[in-house]
């Protein structure tokens, strides 16, 4: 008697194991197909509009040019997409390159269609909602929220070596040509900072590397332990280092809640919703 319990026991366990796999299967299946299907969706919508879309003004010729580019990227990466992770890559290529046909028609003047889904680089980067010019190494750089004959690159939002950047258009495509103009890291940096520096000073020299140079410097103090003579100079220091965060704790920066970092170019404008 007991053994046939056993037996009945350890077959109730085997159709229980085997149910559970053909269930995870199933689900992995149809996980799968909804994945492609969903990326398939976005990538026909976006060869549509490459296909339909046609203008002679340079924002327009290069907001399609970036078009075609993640279109004939996506067609690539669904071909060779066999997990769910893959299809998602393609989607996103796709959407990323509806960005540029959206920004198109706005080159064009026409209705950009319904909003898109976010893009998964381009999350709490911001957007440009006011022009901005600065001089970098003896160039000028431009960007503001709308196409122009001077800003025809448009960029959907996205991180440059860590530091985002926001949605908007630009005058050149510093963040893709930085490298292959011999600027390297540096050089997109020192655009970076000059061009969304909330004060607008000095290229290069942005609240970043201010920052970590002062943190640096208070590091090296704090590891000496005694200041001696300096301990006037020191207090002095932490008296300027007061008014330095009243400026960014409820003014330009305000932790990124208050000023151009706040409600201004960073929170809910350059940067609040956008890209960078």
């Amino acid at each position: 008697m007991k053994l046939l319990l056993v037996v009945v026991l350890v077959a109730l366990v085997a159709a229980a194991v085997l149910w559970w796999r053909r269930e995870s299967a199933a689900r992995a299946a149809r996980e799968l197909a909804d994945a492609r299907a969903e990326a398939q969706r976005w990538y026909e919508r976006l060869g549509g509009q490459v296909m339909n879309l046609h203008g002679d003004e340079p924002a327009v010729r290069q907001a399609l040019v970036d078009a075609g580019e993640r279109y004939n990227a996506a067609g690539s990466q669904l071909e060779q997409a066999r997990t769910v992770h893959q299809f998602r890559l393609a989607r996103e290529t796709a959407l990323e390159g509806l960005t540029y046909t959206r920004a198109a028609r706005v080159a064009l003047g026409i209705d950009p269609g319904p909003d898109l889904p976010p893009l998964a680089a381009a999350a709490g980067t911001g957007q440009l909602t006011r022009e901005r010019q600065v001089q970098v190494q003896g160039q000028t750089f431009k960007a503001g929220p709308q196409p122009g004959r001077d800003t025809p690159y448009y960029y959907p939002g996205g991180r440059f070596q860590g530091r985002p950047v926001p949605a908007g258009w630009y005058s050149t495509p510093w963040w893709k040509t930085a490298l292959g103009a011999g600027a390297g890291v540096l050089g997109g940096m020192l655009i970076a900072d000059a061009l969304f520096s909330p004060a607008f000073a000095d290229p290069g020299y942005g609240y970043d590397a201010g920052y970590q140079e002062g943190f640096s410097d208070g590091a090296d103090q704090g590891d000496q332990g005694d200041y001696g003579d300096q301990g006037g100079d020191y207090g002095g220091d932490q008296a300027q280092a007061a008014d330095f965060g009243g400026d960014y704790g409820g003014g330009d920066y305000g932790g990124f809640g208050g000023g151009d970092f706040g409600g201004g170019d960073f929170g809910g404008g350059d940067f609040g919703g956008g890209d960078f």
